[in-house]
């Protein structure tokens, strides 16, 4: 039994030293670890440090620690102070090709058009081309035409997955038909495309016509981009009644929560004075005639077309250029009469005395 006491002593004492060596390894371990770290921080700070000196003395010059500069026509990176060129055969990334106008440029172009609003697919789909021939320009059969109509036919068809899609090509199509009647630019049709997808997503038509929305997504859209148009020039162009507009306008402002300005008058001053060929001194003062008439208030309440074609009229007085009330009736499409009571008002403001 003593024999067997002893024996179980010696090992406890034998497993509790290979505890301790255990501990006493893995504490050397853990510093070891520590420095390491250590030491890969200081590397990393000294090789950032390397990398940053390497930059700073890239952008300098070698020789006088100028201002380095590339000439990228002739590939060189050169020295702007004492002309050292420092690199020579730089790679040019652009095109291996030269085009000197639009046309030229769109031949050459190996890649396709980019995405656009203006179109239901946003430009992505295929179009196959209304010239029949093929790609050397020979024209072809009419067995050849047969089978490239079927094929166009097809292609329109598959283009329009759903109702949806077929929604808003209608309405893509009718928005750049009345943007292209009106002249207006490019930014104020895609801000109309992207208006009405929004109305489109969000179920504003049950209940109301694709032109309807279509027409009044244009409307704001114009007014947005300070290129505005009146209600009965946008009336002339849509195939919708002008009191269908108003309506449909107001649920679509309110329900996208748009942020529309009112119409400022002043915007269409220059378009005025270019269909009636009014120098830039009259259309300078048409504009200081309404900003007069906004100091004094009178331009609450009342049509911005009008006072916008009595400015016009009324700077054409003053400038002594000949332009009659009918003439700026037809271009402005408001009635003679307003545009002689908003005349006088808007002297009245720039001279009390001129009218008495």
């Amino acid at each position: 039994m003593s024999d067997t006491r002893t024996r179980e002593h010696v090992a406890g004492r034998s497993t509790r030293q290979a505890d301790e060596r255990e501990d006493d390894t893995q504490v050397t371990t853990h510093n070891t670890e520590t420095r390491t770290d250590g030491e890969r921080t200081e590397s990393e700070h000294e090789e950032h440090a390397h990398e940053a000196e390497t930059e700073a003395e890239e952008h300098v010059c070698p020789e006088c620690g100028g201002t380095l500069i590339t000439d990228e026509a002739r590939g060189e990176t050169v020295c702007a102070d004492c002309g050292l060129v420092v690199d020579e055969g730089s790679i040019d990334r652009g095109p291996e090709w030269r085009a000197f106008d639009s046309a030229e440029r769109d031949r050459k172009s190996r890649v396709g058009a980019p995405t656009t609003n203006l179109m239901h697919d946003k430009g992505l789909s295929t179009n196959i081309g209304w010239q029949n021939k093929d790609a050397y320009g020979n024209s072809l059969s009419s067995r050849q035409r047969e089978q490239m109509q079927r094929l166009r036919t097809w292609n329109e068809r598959f283009r329009t997955r759903d109702s949806k899609e077929r929604n808003l090509k209608q309405a893509l199509g009718e928005i750049d038909r009345m943007a292209s009647a009106l002249g207006l630019p490019e930014n104020v049709r895609e801000t109309a495309s992207v208006i009405y997808r929004r109305a489109l997503s969000e179920d504003l038509l049950p209940g109301r016509s694709i032109e309807g929305v279509a027409t009044a997504a244009l409307y704001a859209a114009a007014r947005q981009a300070g290129t505005p148009r009146s209600l009965d020039e946008i009336e002339r162009v849509s195939r919708v009644d002008k009191m269908e507009l108003t309506r449909t306008y107001r649920y679509v402002v309110r329900e996208l929560k748009l942020e529309v300005e009112p119409a400022d008058p002043e915007q269409y001053v220059p378009r005025f004075a270019s269909e009636l060929g009014l120098s830039d001194e009259a259309e300078r003062q048409a504009r200081q005639l309404l900003r007069n008439a906004k100091q004094a208030a009178i331009h609450s309440g009342k049509s911005p077309v009008g006072l916008a074609a009595a400015a016009v009229y009324a700077a054409a007085l003053l400038t002594n250029e000949k332009v009659t009330q009918s003439q700026v009736s037809e271009v402005a499409d408001v009635s003679e009469v307003t545009i002689r009571n908003r005349y006088k008002e808007l002297l009245e403001v720039d001279d009390p005395g001129m009218l008495a």
